[in-house]
């Protein structure tokens, strides 16, 4: 396949384009060649956003001097037509450059369109005419929000989670945007950390042609794996086919996706990752998740007041304080469960089972 043309933006992108929302993890010197050994490999579209600290910083010192070799896509998070404003003069200072390609608005919980009283879209038509920006587009959690913006018709691109974990609501996304010759841009295309394999989710992406995926990169490691799939395209296997259709199964029905969009909660709990624990300490390496830091984390569920604030927030509509509290029974419920993961010691806690193929690790 080797490009996606986004829409009626005309941009021809890399199939493989780069998410820089990691970067912000990592020094400026590191970013730098991070983001410089990902254009020499044939990365050619790059997103970032005003909301992840120093990353358009970065961004911008990897790419001053050859910024017409690059598309650029940022994000605004302004809920006023003066913070959009300020946004992007600090967006074009940071990145080094006087125009940005497709400048997003990031996660709105409304759709920006022209004569609102926000003054957003307006405000995003006048920096178009400026020569500002050069597409205006729409990243968002909420199918309702997304559906709008597709049937509106005033936006290029949507950039929306998407995966080979995605249900037929997401799928209708994607398709309602090749009907109506808009870009679609997937985040999350590892879901968050739940899938583990990058070839395979590659290889999926592969199957949609319209869709444009942004892999999160931090490590040289990840960023070859994608670079590979610029050299060869991964194809779909009947293994690969194989690990999809475990997948699927094992996270069928309700699970929470670590956006983020039920915090901040009351009681201080990390929604976003406590209520999926069990899940990343069967699919992720562990070490990371079994901390005293985290089993204080954990332990925080217990004071949750059910207040339904993070299921109000929620985008996919989860019952979320119940699964909060499943996730903290089963990593206490110990052997006798079969969600059981982690049950206490007098010294902590320690790990029973972490993925079902690779048997018993304490």
């Amino acid at each position: 396949m080797g490009f996606v043309t986004l829409g009626k933006t005309g941009i021809k992108a890399q199939k493989q384009a780069f998410g820089c929302l990691p970067i912000q993890r990592i020094s400026k010197e590191d970013a730098v060649s991070l983001l410089h050994r990902a254009y020499d490999g044939g990365m050619n579209y790059f997103d970032t956003a005003r909301a992840y600290s120093d990353s358009e910083e970065k961004v911008g010192a990897a790419f001053a001097g050859m910024r017409d070799k690059v598309y650029i896509a940022t994000k605004t998070g302004a809920t006023t037509a003066e913070g959009m404003w300020k946004d992007l003069e600090e967006s074009l200072r940071m990145l080094q450059t006087d125009y940005i390609d497709v400048y997003q608005f990031h996660n709105p919980a409304f759709c920006p369109k022209p004569g609102g009283e926000d003054g957003l879209y307006d405000a995003a038509l006048e920096a178009k005419k400026q020569g500002k920006i050069r597409h205006i587009a729409i990243t968002n959690h909420r199918l309702s929000v997304a559906h709008e913006a597709i049937d509106s018709g005033l936006y290029e691109t949507l950039q929306f989670p998407y995966s080979y974990l995605a249900g037929p609501q997401e799928q209708e996304l994607v398709d309602k945007c090749k009907e109506a010759d808009m870009g679609f841009i997937a985040m999350k295309g590892l879901a968050g950390g739940l899938i583990r394999d990058g070839m395979v989710a590659a290889a999926f992406m592969e199957q949609q042609p319209t869709v444009l995926p942004i892999w999160g990169v931090q490590h040289q490691w990840e960023l070859d794996e994608f670079l590979s799939c610029i050299q060869e395209i991964p194809a779909m296997t009947a293994e690969r086919q194989a690990v999809i259709d475990h997948d699927h199964k094992e996270l069928s029905g309700d699970f929470c996706r670590g956006c983020g969009y039920c915090m901040p909660c009351p009681m201080g709990i990390e929604i976003n990752n406590c209520a999926r624990m069990s899940l990343m300490l069967r699919r992720a390496p562990a070490a990371g998740w079994l901390t005293e830091e985290w089993q204080e984390k954990m332990k925080k569920i217990e004071t949750c007041l059910h207040c339904n604030k993070c299921s109000s927030k929620c985008p996919y509509g989860l019952d979320t304080p119940r699964l909060l509290k499943e996730n903290y029974e089963a990593l206490l419920e110990g052997p006798g469960g079969q969600q059981g993961l982690i049950f206490p010691f007098s010294f902590g806690y320690r790990i029973v089972t972490l993925h079902p193929f690779r048997g018993m690790i304490e």
